[in-house]
C-alpha cells in the first residue's frame, strides 16, 4: 500500500509517499527557519499560513518525485497531535480533503510515534517491542513499544524540553534560531579546548534526579542556571567563554537523558533502544548513546540526521501501522495541541 504522508505539527511543511511503511518512494519538505529567524523562534500564526500556501503544492510534487498516479494512493496519513494547533489543523485538514477526494482510508498520526517510525525507515529489520526515546524541541519521553501501535509512556520532562532549553540559551548567548546546530559546534571546540572534565569543574551545572520516577527530566532548572550564570558574568564583566559554557551544557543534558537510558535498558529485556526526534542529531548525544549501546550490549536503532527533524515520510510509515491496526480515523476527527487533550492521551 502507498500511503501519503502530510507532517505540519510546527514549521516545517512537508508531503511524502511510502509504500508499506518502510519504503520511501519521495518526500517533499519545505522548512520555514529563514521566515522565523527574525523574530528569534516559531511564530505559531505565519507556520499555519505557509503550511497553507505550500501542503498542496508539495503533495503535487512528490506524487511527480514518486512516479505514480494519484489513484495509485491507497491511505491518506496526517499528523493531528501534539504540535502547534493551527499548524496542526492545516495539515490534517488538507490530509481530510485528499483522503476524501480519492475515496481511500485516513489515518491520524502522534507526531511523536512519527519520530519513533522513522527508525522503520532506516532500519527495515526493526520490530516492536522496543524502547524508545524521543527528544526534540517540544517533547522529550522514555517510550515502550510493545507493538506498532501500543506504546506507554514511561516517563517525560516536568517542564522544558531538551531541546527547548537549547534553542533558549542559544537565544541568550545571541545565537540565531534555530540554535541546536551552533551550539553542537561551540561545544565541540569546547571539549576539544577543555577536555569533558575540566568544562565541567569550570561550568558547573545541575542534573535534577526524581526518585519517585526515574524516567521523568527536567530542563528548566538546567537551562536557568545557566542563564544566571550568563547575566552574572554580563553583570560583573567576568569573562563568558562559550565554547565552555557549550560544551558544560551539552554534557549536563547528555547526563541527565543517557542517565534516564541506562536505568530503563537495565530494566527492559527487548535489548534494543530506538532514539528519535531533533535532538537526536546532536553528534555529543549521538556519541553518547553509542558508547551506551556498545556497554550495555543492547542494539541501537538511531537514524541517520535527514530523518531526525519533522518529515511527512514518518508519518506515513506510522500510519500504514494505525491502518493495519484498524485505526483508521473519521473526517470528523479534530486536531489536538497537546497528548493531554487528545481523547486516549498518547
Amino acid at each position: 500500500m502507498i500511503l501519503l504522508g502530510i507532517e505540519s505539527s510546527c514549521d516545517d511543511t512537508s508531503a511524502a509517499l511510502v509504500e508499506d511503511g518502510r519504503r520511501i518512494l519521495a518526500v517533499k519538505t519545505l522548512s520555514q527557519i529563514d521566515i522565523h529567524k527574525v523574530y528569534g523562534g516559531v511564530v505559531p500564526e505565519i507556520a499555519s499560513r505557509k503550511h497553507l500556501e505550500t501542503v498542496s503544492g508539495l503533495a503535487e510534487e512528490a506524487v511527480r518525485e514518486a512516479g505514480i498516479r494519484k489513484s495509485d494512493i491507497g491511505a491518506v496519513a496526517a499528523t493531528n497531535r501534539p504540535g502547534l494547533i493551527g499548524a496542526l489543523l492545516t495539515g490534517f485538514s488538507f490530509a481530510k480533503g485528499a483522503a476524501y477526494s480519492l475515496g481511500v482510508p485516513l489515518a491520524a498520526v502522534n507526531h511523536i510515534a512519527g519520530h519513533v517510525a522513522a527508525a522503520y525507515l532506516a532500519f527495515p529489520e526493526l520490530e516492536p517491542p522496543f524502547l524508545a526515546l524521543s527528544v526534540s524541541g517540544g517533547n522529550t519521553l522514555f517510550i515502550k513499544a510493545e507493538t506498532y501501535t501500543r506504546m506507554c509512556v514511561l516517563g517525560s520532562t516536568r517542564d522544558d524540553a531538551a531541546g527547548e532549553a537549547f534553542d533558549k540559551i542559544a537565544r541568550v548567548m545571541g545565537i540565531p534560531y534555530p540554535g541546536g546546530a551552533e551550539i553542537d559546534r561551540l561545544a565541540k571546540a569546547g571539549r576539544e579546548k577543555y577536555g569533558v572534565e575540566e568544562a565541567e569543574r569550570l561550568f558547573p551545572l545541575p542534573r535534577p534526579w526524581f526518585e519517585d520516577a526515574p524516567l521523568d527530566t527536567s530542563f528548566s532548572g538546567l537551562k536557568t542556571a545557566f542563564i544566571n550564570t550568563f547575566h552574572h558574568a554580563e553583570q560583573t564583566g567576568e569573562e563568558f567563554d562559550p565554547l565552555l559554557a557549550a560544551a558544560s551544557f551539552t554534557e549536563a543534558v547528555g547526563d541527565i537523558l543517557i542517565s534516564r537510558v541506562e536505568w530503563a535498558l537495565s530494566r527492559d529485556d527487548s535489548r534494543k533502544l530506538v532514539v528519535g526526534g531533533g535532538v537526536a542529531a546532536n553528534s555529543r548525544l549521538r556519541e553518547r548513546l553509542l558508547e551506551t549501546a556498545e556497554k550495555t550490549g543492547v542494539k541501537l536503532y538511531m537514524p541517520p540526521l535527514s530523518f531526525c527533524g519533522d518529515n511527512a515520510a514518518m508519518i506515513a510509515s506510522q500510519g500504514y501501522y494505525e491502518l493495519l491496526a484498524g485505526r483508521t480515523a473519521e473526517l470528523s476527527e479534530n486536531a489536538y495541541a497537546s497528548l493531554e487533550e487528545a481523547p486516549g492521551g498518547f
